[in-house]
């Protein structure tokens, strides 16, 4: 069974900084596409950033500069580091493993991160 669990959401002032975490369980994280994901309310899922199992990164035009992908093989772990939050950053954050070529995308359930003063 493939659990993807995310933590490190709150509340948290504009300009400050969140790291979030998706642990995952069933499989390995460094076999798939990784990626974070959010939705605000009234607005539709949005892609954040990725991060491919060569390591490439990609990350939405918001985001850039701002926010950074990582991986830890060893805790089978995604990181989500965000500094330099804006209101606008507010919303759900999601954890995606897909691998297209396999047919398999999974999803977690989300954290909540809400940049207010």
């Amino acid at each position: 069974q493939v659990q993807l669990v995310e933590s490190g959401g709150g509340l948290v002032q504009p300009g400050g900084s969140l790291r979030l975490s998706c642990a995952a369980s069933g499989i390995i994280v460094s076999m798939y596409v990784m990626g974070w994901y959010r939705q605000a309310p009234g607005k539709q899922r949005e892609l954040v950033a990725t991060t491919t199992r060569d390591g490439t990164t990609n990350y939405a035009d918001s985001v850039k500069g701002r926010f950074t992908i990582s991986r830890d093989g060893a805790k089978n772990t995604v990181y989500l580091q965000m500094n330099s939050l804006k209101p606008e950053d507010t919303a759900v954050y999601y954890c995606n493993a897909n691998r297209t070529s396999w047919g398999l995308n999974y999803w977690g359930q989300g954290t909540q991160v809400t940049v207010s003063s």
